[in-house]
């Protein structure tokens, strides 16, 4: 075993060095080039008794070498990114663009421009407390008589719009100014909430009760004996409005009702009344009490309601077609099942009753408070007219 002089080792080690470097400084595998280095300990002759180190240089990646196949692959990549950008450039000048063309195809396609007007009008609906009012003779009642604010009618579109009644609700709302809407079937139904509309919708204010500070008879133009009907407790609009309808048929002067636990004066009583709730004025009143007993101290009577079938009451029950109203009179209905409280009977002067033509079942002794209203106010009216 020999040993080599120090100076012979250096020697050595720098052969060595330059021809790892001339051999391993570039590594090529097939595109990527892998450059490596020697590290300072390596060529510190200072410090031979450290292992030569080599550290691992970060791979970098390059362009291949220039050939024909490299060419053609970089003019594809060169014709790729522009289209790239003309998409994304495309995407954008069309969300730019959306809202110019929309309003051109808004004045190019009604429907379109209808479909927007219904979105509008909901969004309305909600801000300023609008509601639907829907059915023929709502709709033009609701526009002649003016005590709604009408804001836009909608109409079915096809053939059903060119009925005659149909076309006096739109020349009405047109004389005006009201906005008129061509919509489909399925559009008021859901504005209807699946009522049956009859091809017209109208967005309007709603209607309250009316109020008054005072109440005094009415002077009728015949100086006829005048009747008051007066509601307590009726919740279901149906029967409201069938009620409403009688009682502007017949001819009674005032309609008032209850302001608690009784039903509003919804589109849907307006249907049911057939438009007479958009002519006829009901008042409400907060206690029923305070305006009987005002009535009774002005002279007039005050005449409650009991089912064929009642028992003993301390007031007497007169059947309807007996009774003779000859001052006057308010008539007094209860609601549905309960009929009056007893604080209201407590004020009655006499009970009316409609007698039965027949022996009743158990459960079927009464008759449909809309139906019992009309028989006692015709009864009223007609031993009125009788004794003038």
């Amino acid at each position: 075993m020999w040993v080599l002089s120090v100076a012979h080792q250096q020697k050595l080690l720098l052969v060595w060095t330059k021809s790892l470097q001339s051999r391993v400084s570039v590594l090529r595998v097939g595109s990527q080039v892998a450059s490596y280095h020697v590290t300072p300990t390596l060529l510190s002759p200072e410090d031979s008794s450290k292992n030569p180190v080599m550290k691992r240089r970060r791979r970098v990646q390059h362009m291949p070498a220039v050939s024909d196949g490299w060419q053609e692959q970089s003019k594809s990549w060169k014709n790729e990114i522009p289209l790239l950008h003309k998409k994304t450039q495309r995407r954008a000048d069309d969300s730019r663009v959306s809202s110019e063309l929309r309003k051109l195809c808004l004045e190019d396609f009604p429907a379109e421009r209808d479909r927007t007007a219904r979105q509008k009008s909901t969004l309305d609906s909600k801000a300023e407390n609008l509601e639907i009012v829907f059915g023929v003779a709502p709709c033009l009642l609701a526009l002649t008589q003016g005590r709604r604010k009408a804001r836009k009618l909608f109409v079915k579109d096809g053939e059903a719009s060119h009925r005659a009644s149909v076309l006096t609700v739109c020349e009405e709302a047109h004389r005006r100014g009201v906005q008129i809407h061509r919509v489909s079937k399925k559009d008021l139904d859901k504005m209807s909430s699946g009522r049956v509309h009859q091809g017209l919708c109208l967005q309007a204010s709603p209607l309250s009760y009316l109020t008054e500070n005072s109440d005094s008879a009415p002077k009728r133009k015949d100086n006829s004996v005048p009747l008051w009907l007066v509601l307590e407790g009726i919740q279901d609009p149906m029967n409201l409005g069938a009620i409403l309808r009688s009682a502007y048929f017949l001819g009674v002067d005032r309609v008032a009702s209850s302001l608690h636990h009784s039903c509003p004066l919804t589109p849907v009583v307006s249907k049911a009344s057939s438009g007479i709730m958009e002519v006829l004025g009901v008042y409400g009143y907060e206690n029923l009490e305070d305006m009987l007993r005002l009535k009774l101290a002005q002279g007039w009577q005050v005449v409650g309601t009991v089912g064929a079938e009642a028992g003993e009451s301390q007031l007497p029950v007169t059947q309807c077609s007996d009774y003779q109203m000859t001052r006057p009179t308010v008539l007094l209905m209860g609601g549905e099942g309960e009929g009056l409280s007893q604080k209201l009977l407590a004020l009655c002067q006499t009970l009316l009753t409609i007698p039965a033509g027949r022996k009743l079942l158990p459960g079927i002794e009464s008759l449909n408070v809309s139906v019992a209203t009309g028989i006692l106010l015709h009864s009223l009216l007609l031993s009125r007219s009788s004794t003038r």
